[in-house]
């Protein structure tokens, strides 16, 4: 069975758990991480030496980074893994991106606004990554002008990397400017019930 170590707070955690709700994967999830501890027992330490979550074990098969991991399930079970190479690069692009470009202002903006007490946030610097967060959600809200999903026509490996982002966004408790078309594609997600049970989790 598909052993998946993660707190499911974690946005990286939450596409893992998500894309094994979404292809049907019998799984066992093991808490780490966070409030949970267990990032550096040896055990743990020996399978991913980086001491981060998620990690996973696929009946001995040991790998780490949740872009890596979705794709690997992706393309072992043959699902969110198109045959055609640019349709598939269409998603992978998001992919990349949430994690990169996206996950740089964000972070500053979900830990200082959700994880961290009022009296010790960094405001200015909460304000700054905001904008930057809102200029990066302006290109998705573009691209979902244009296409139903970040991944094309269908939901894909761009939106699973995406959508637990959009989750924490969409809870911040703050004022946030109007993405008609991400915000549509969010409650499309909303009504899954694969994201509703692996990503739609507390965020604190």
């Amino acid at each position: 069975m598909l052993k998946i170590w993660g707190r499911v707070n974690s946005n990286n955690v939450r596409k893992v758990l998500w894309i094994a709700e979404e292809i049907g994967l019998d799984y066992e999830h093991i808490p780490l991480g966070g409030a949970f501890g267990g990032l550096d027992d040896p055990a743990f330490r020996k399978m991913n030496p980086n001491g981060l979550v998620p990690c996973i074990d696929d009946e001995g098969f040991v790998l780490w980074e949740s872009n890596t991991i979705i794709r690997y399930l992706a393309a072992k079970h043959g699902k969110f893994w198109p045959a055609d190479p640019a349709l598939r690069a269409v998603g992978d692009k998001w992919t990349d991106w949430a994690n990169g470009s996206f996950l740089l202002s964000f972070r500053d903006v979900l830990v200082g606004l959700l994880r961290t007490p009022p009296e010790k946030r960094d405001h200015a610097a909460i304000e700054r990554a905001f904008k930057a967060t809102v200029a990066n959600l302006t290109i998705v809200n573009q691209a979902l002008q244009e296409m139903p999903y970040l991944s094309g026509q269908e939901l894909g490996l761009g939106d699973i990397a995406f959508g637990g982002f959009a989750y924490s966004w969409f809870g911040l408790p703050a004022e946030r400017p109007d993405f008609p078309a991400l915000a549509e594609w969010y409650e499309r997600l909303t009504q899954r019930p694969a994201y509703q049970k692996a990503v739609m989790t507390p965020n604190t």
